[in-house]
């Protein structure tokens, strides 16, 4: 832990469980009411996938899959039966987790809307960031206990495989703001641990670029696929078979955008439930 406002929740949470440190009235209410307003947002209209645009949360997404969610949103898988509850989880531990820092006594600047002004492209985006610390920007993400391991083991991690758009999502809120690129205040929702992920290297220039790249793509209105398949390894040797590239096993467009696709338990695999395996082409061999 080397964020000061890490360091204080920490304290608090073992004053806290130890019968040290109670909750106050007034955080209480803060957190009853911001839970009440995300049980409307989650449960009121119902979720549905409205009209395409582009925003902070998705700006940093592959642009295959924006297109799709352009030209084709039809063609998405539906949404599992997780999916609300899980959206809900991730509103609660958010609330409670800024009820925790104001009782901890950090000072922090609540969430706020910002636009990310791209005059290259003649567009403006909008988005609202989380909480501000020290002048940065930061996200606060619930995850779950392997991505709370692996994807957010730091920031070269995340970066390195970011399907979500994670990154770009925190620079265009820093860019907007005019605020520096703090992190990503994550908590595993498995055991209620929690860390700070600090965005140690980002480069805003990289970012911006990259930014301006996909809303020209999208504009431009062109499909083309992000990533190629790659090949499948058994045992550390090549089977022959191509398999999709983790990154597409997050999108819900994979099917369409991969019509010969096949959701197989893992061909060479002997274990009793093998895992589940997105092949886009299959040796003869593989199948005997």
């Amino acid at each position: 832990m080397n964020h000061p406002a890490e360091l204080a929740l920490a304290q608090y949470m073992t004053d806290a469980a130890n019968g040290k440190a109670v909750l106050s009235k007034a955080t209480i209410e803060r957190i009853g009411q911001d839970v009440v307003d995300a049980l409307g947002r989650q449960f009121g209209g119902g979720n549905k996938r409205g009209d395409f645009g582009l925003r902070m949360s998705n700006i940093g997404r592959p642009s295959c899959q924006l297109w799709f969610q352009k030209n084709q949103p039809e063609k998405a898988l539906p949404f599992p039966s997780t999916f609300v509850m899980n959206m809900m989880l991730g509103d609660i531990v958010e609330a409670i987790f800024k009820g925790l820092l104001t009782e901890a006594e950090v000072e922090y600047g609540d969430a706020d809307t910002v636009v990310l002004d791209l005059p290259e492209q003649d567009t403006k985006i909008k988005g609202t960031y989380d909480i501000t610390i020290n002048g940065a920007v930061d996200d606060i993400k619930s995850a779950s206990d392997w991505s709370y391991r692996n994807k957010f083991k730091d920031y070269a991690t995340l970066k390195a495989h970011d399907s979500f758009g994670y990154v770009a999502q925190l620079a265009g809120y820093a860019k907007a703001s005019g605020l520096k690129a703090g992190g990503w205040w994550v908590v595993n929702k498995a055991n209620g641990s929690f860390k700070y992920v600090p965005a140690t290297g980002l480069d805003m220039m990289e970012e911006m670029y990259h930014i301006n790249k996909t809303v020209k793509t999208v504009k431009e209105n062109k499909f083309e696929r992000c990533f190629d398949a790659v090949d499948e390894t058994f045992n550390g040797k090549l089977t022959g078979n191509k398999i999709l590239d983790t990154e597409c096993g997050w999108c819900s467009f994979r099917k369409t955008c991969w019509p010969e696709m096949k959701e197989l338990p893992a061909l060479k695999s002997r274990a009793k439930e093998p895992k589940i395996v997105s092949y886009v082409h299959i040796e003869e061999e593989s199948t005997v």
